[in-house]
């Protein structure tokens, strides 16, 4: 069996959103019991991550290191159509990841204790993102 739904999520610039309670509820609606599941962002600055989900500092710390890494503004970017944070969205996205699977297991997602999914949007002002949701198994 295979069920595919997209969550919108309204950003409010750059920041990691919690989806993990959405992509949870996707799952146990599904009512697969082992498979797998696949989360794909339709965006090319904004991404998914898989982090710490108990300590907000671990975020905050990744985004002052992505931003020490790519910053914004910086004079070596032609593309700046839509500001300064236009290339280092992209790629900030390019770095991290579009997509991202883990398993289902006992119908719920299988993953770690300590770890959240989030959505990690790169650009500076409010956005409305799409992350399909697609849930395989039995």
């Amino acid at each position: 069996m295979v069920v595919q739904e997209t969550i919108q999520i309204e950003t409010r610039g750059r920041s990691t959103y919690d989806i993990s309670s959405q992509v949870q509820e996707i799952v146990r609606q599904s009512a697969i019991k082992t498979g797998i599941c696949q989360l794909f962002i339709q965006h090319t600055s904004a991404s998914l991550i898989l982090c710490e989900n108990a300590d907000p500092t671990v975020r905050q710390d990744l985004e002052r290191f992505m931003s020490r890494l790519v910053p914004d503004g910086d004079r070596i970017f032609d593309h700046t159509q839509e500001g300064p944070d236009d290339m280092p969205a992209h790629i900030r996205s390019i770095l991290t990841n579009m997509d991202m699977s883990f398993p289902v297991i006992d119908g719920r997602p299988g993953l770690g204790v300590w770890q959240g999914i989030y959505l990690w949007e790169h650009r500076t002002h409010p956005h409305r993102r799409r992350v399909t949701v697609t849930v395989c198994g039995e």
